[in-house]
Order: structure tokens, then C-alpha cells, then sequence
């Protein structure tokens, strides 16, 4: 049983380690009760996530963050393979009054629980969802991994 985070981040700034969040995804992994699991945390530019977000979802334009759960063979580990825009991710946090660290943060941990099959709904409703309250707890929780 193992937690298998690999972090990419070719060709973009991003302001937490690769280990920070390949910790703080493993961290989030396991507050939810998974031992096994292999995921894939890659850093891109606005426009590969808007090419994903075209071509996977049917979306127009870039998005913060995309998650692409891996079906689990009985007995094997969860997965799957999250894509994270951090340059979306500084404009939102701008808007939101948070900072860039805590805005990939929560992406992060927003991202692994949907690859663990949480979600929640659009609109105004996103930020009072059980998800989202659980994302919030879990990002309080393990502020060190992203806050030093």
C-alpha cells in the first residue's frame, strides 16, 4: 500500500514545492481513508488547461483546475491525473482577497477529492456544498504544508 504523488511543473512558476504538494495531496489522501493510490499533479499554462478543458469537457477558455478520476481495478489503488492553471489560480486568488499559496493549496486538495468522487454544485451553492466544507477543514488542517 503506498501513495504514489508525482508533481510536473514544467515551463511554469508555481509558488509551493513539488514536495509541498505532493504532501499535501497525500495528506488529503489520507483524511479520506485511502492507503493506495497513484496520482498525477501536473502544472500548466492557461492555454493547455483551456485545450483540456475544450477538448475533455466541452468548455470554452481556461479554468483554475481540471481532475480526471482513474477507474480502480478491484483491489488496486484510486488514482487519477489533476491539471492545475496556477496563472488562473493568482487571478482568482486576487479576487477571492486569499493568497496564491493557499489558492493552489486548495486547488490541490479540491482536486484529489474529486478524483476520490466528491462534488458539488455550480453557482452560488459551490461554496456552502458538504465538499466544499470538507475541502475548507482539510485545508485548515494542514496549513503547514503549504503556509511555510
Amino acid at each position: 500500500m503506498s501513495l504514489d504523488v508525482e508533481v510536473a511543473a514544467d515551463g511554469v512558476r508555481v509558488p509551493l514545492s513539488r514536495e509541498r504538494v505532493a504532501e499535501l495531496a497525500r495528506a488529503a489522501l489520507r483524511a479520506e481513508g485511502v492507503r493506495d493510490a497513484t496520482l498525477s499533479i501536473a502544472f500548466v499554462p492557461a492555454a493547455a488547461i483551456a485545450r483540456i478543458n475544450a477538448r475533455h469537457l466541452g468548455h470554452r477558455g481556461p479554468t483554475d483546475v481540471i481532475s480526471f478520476p482513474i477507474a480502480a481495478v478491484a483491489g488496486g489503488p484510486r488514482g487519477g491525473d489533476i491539471y492545475i492553471a496556477p496563472e488562473v489560480a493568482r487571478t482568482n486568488a486576487r479576487r477571492h482577497g486569499a493568497g496564491v499559496r493557499e489558492e493552489i493549496a486548495r486547488l490541490v486538495v479540491h482536486a484529489v477529492l474529486h478524483v476520490l468522487g466528491h462534488d458539488h454544485p455550480e453557482g452560488e451553492a459551490r461554496t456552502t456544498s458538504p465538499m466544499w466544507r470538507r475541502q475548507e477543514a482539510l485545508l485548515r488542517r494542514h496549513q503547514g504544508a503549504w503556509r511555510a
